[in-house]
């Protein structure tokens, strides 16, 4: 048996699986609510893990050799070895969330992804560009050796926000004053992105923000709030926010396909685009994605496809552990 394991910011999904990669048992940890991985882990497998062989997990932080530490949550230094002594002696990794989302998407079915723009011809051992608007914004390359695909990790969601409209060069002054002198991908395109991109939309908004929408914001998850606003046109601010969402998402969707030269097409992931994926087929994130001046034409040659599947970094966790003769490598 494989111990996979997705570990964000916000949540701790792991599950056993076998050498098919089907889930045998799998469970959701709200990760604010536990100090360490260990600690999950003791809970996850109280019952025992006689038959593990090995585990890998998938981490929403930088990778140091044997060790990691989450972006976005204040916990202890996840290491390797540790966890390994821990599950009696069994080889572990860990690898970058997207690495785990990316060599996930190579598993899951054509069922599972929504295709935005189809490929003008396939393309054999193609790379890859993946990118994940969730807690926070992560990127990864899909690179073949003409064999298989090897993830590439990247912090690429950290890198500048590139403005391409007037409108944005005012969303980026918005977010300098907001933020301070760096204003990230990952600023806009994440969950508390889509606040800030509100409070922008809502500062030179022409109506009031109607009572029902602030009502429902003090309560509830204030960007799951806009969103659904968005999607049912109730709030005219809130569907003006996914809009510019979606229209940088498409940007840097195709920035990143440019800097890796992803002729295997581009994968959007992540918790967020499922939810809003009727604006996503809008034209208004392929119209984006391929405005790229000289190089439109070869922009609208790619695929473009929207991973639908919600454990697909669970997936690629436990692939890993299963393709690797050491799972470490």
């Amino acid at each position: 048996m494989i111990l996979a394991g997705d570990i964000g910011g916000t949540k701790t999904v792991l599950a056993i699986c076998d050498r098919s990669l089907a889930i045998v048992r799998q469970a959701v940890y709200p990760a604010a609510r536990y100090p360490s991985l260990e600690a999950v882990l003791d809970e996850f497998l109280a019952d025992g893990h006689r038959d593990l062989v090995s585990a890998c997990f998938g981490v929403a932080g930088p990778i140091t050799g044997d060790t990691a530490k989450l972006t976005n949550l204040e916990w202890e230094t996840i290491d390797a070895t540790a966890i390994g002594r821990k599950l009696g002696g069994i080889p572990v990794a860990l690898i970058n969330d997207l690495q785990a989302t990316a060599l996930g998407t190579l598993v899951l079915p054509d069922t599972a992804f929504a295709v935005l723009q189809a490929p003008a011809a396939p393309v054999d051992h193609g790379t890859i560009a993946v990118l994940a608007p969730g807690t926070g914004l992560g990127e990864a390359i899909l690179v073949s050796d003409g064999t298989r695909y090897r993830a590439l990790p990247t912090e690429g969601g950290h890198s500048d926000f590139a403005a391409g409209t007037d409108e944005e060069i005012e969303l980026l002054r918005f977010l300098r004053e907001r933020h301070g002198g760096h204003v990230s991908c990952e600023r806009i395109l994440s969950g508390a992105g889509i606040g800030d991109l509100y409070d922008f939309v809502r500062k030179t908004a022409t109506t009031a923000e109607p009572a029902w929408l602030t009502s429902r914001m003090a309560t509830e998850d204030r960007n799951a709030v806009i969103s659904r606003a968005a999607l049912d046109a109730s709030d005219p601010a809130a569907v003006h926010t996914l809009e510019l969402f979606t229209e940088i998402l498409g940007a840097e969707a195709g920035n990143l396909a440019l800097r890796s030269l992803a002729t295997g097409g581009v994968v959007i992931g992540g918790g967020i685009p499922p939810k809003i994926l009727p604006l996503l087929a809008q034209p208004r994130l392929i119209e984006r994605f391929t405005a790229k001046g000289r190089f439109a034409a070869w922009m609208r040659r790619l695929a473009v496809r929207v991973a639908l599947e919600p454990r697909a970094a669970l997936y690629g966790a436990a692939h890993h552990a299963a393709t690797h003769k050491d799972a470490r490598s």
